[in-house]
């Protein structure tokens, strides 16, 4: 297995040995990412050239990955795949298998991007986490929290919300900010220090609720490129 190199002395990750620890850790003590490391068996390259040529996102249903013609080592990264997704069914989630050739990007960002390849937290109304796992291609990226600062915190950024939103900085600026998902995003400050979640291994992060004890996982997704391979990305 190949070592994760994630943030030496980063307290807000905490390695998991199994599933079954992965899915029954709380969030606490500050820790807001958890990574069951493993590694990959089986030949998911095989895989993504069996799907073809993809425009943007594709889901993969079961259905389809097994009727793929398939070596044993393509047979392997499969079962491996659908392994992870009965286990997130079976906790009563809804995972989903992606294969991602280009995500779509704000046509106008303004002046704060809003797509996924933005540093950003996920959201929810009630308790919730997200579960993330890349197989092929270029895996997601975190960034510390202690590296981060709100793009809307940002004078200059804040102030060109405020002439966006045409009226004075209160809850109703607030609200705008909320609906539009501008407090989600964030900028890394001088001298960051992205990290990579890597390949085959499933995390699980927090994200920003109410009441949450711990401040959420910042993340994006990695630029994707034509001439790059395609993803494959289990998300929940």
């Amino acid at each position: 297995m190949i070592p994760l190199s994630l943030p030496a002395g980063y307290t807000r990750i905490k390695h998991v040995q199994s599933f079954v620890e992965l899915v029954t850790t709380p969030f606490r003590d500050g820790i807001n990412a958890l990574c069951w490391q493993r590694a990959l068996t089986g030949d998911f390259h095989e895989v993504v050239r069996h799907l073809g040529s993809i425009e943007g996102i594709h889901t993969l249903e079961d259905s389809q990955l097994l009727s793929l013609p398939m070596n044993h080592a393509g047979k392997v990264a499969i079962d491996m795949m659908l392994a992870d997704l009965r286990l997130l069914r079976e906790h009563d989630l809804a995972p989903v298998l992606n294969c991602i050739q280009g995500y779509p990007r704000d046509e106008e960002p303004g002046p704060v991007p809003t797509d996924v390849f933005s540093f950003h937290a996920d959201s929810a109304t009630v308790e919730a986490d997200t579960y993330l796992c890349t197989y092929h291609g270029a895996a997601s990226e975190g960034l510390r929290n202690d590296e981060a600062r709100r793009r809307v915190d940002i004078p200059e950024t804040r102030a060109q919300l405020l002439k966006l939103f045409g009226g004075e900085d209160g809850e109703g600026f607030r609200n705008y900010l909320n609906e539009n998902c501008y407090d989600l995003h964030y900028a890394p400050v001088t001298g960051a220090r992205p990290f990579a979640f890597g390949l085959g291994n499933l995390w699980r992060i927090a994200v920003d609720y109410p009441g949450s004890p711990v401040p959420p996982c910042i993340h994006r997704a990695p630029d994707t490129l034509p001439s790059q391979p395609p993803r494959l990305l289990l998300i929940s």
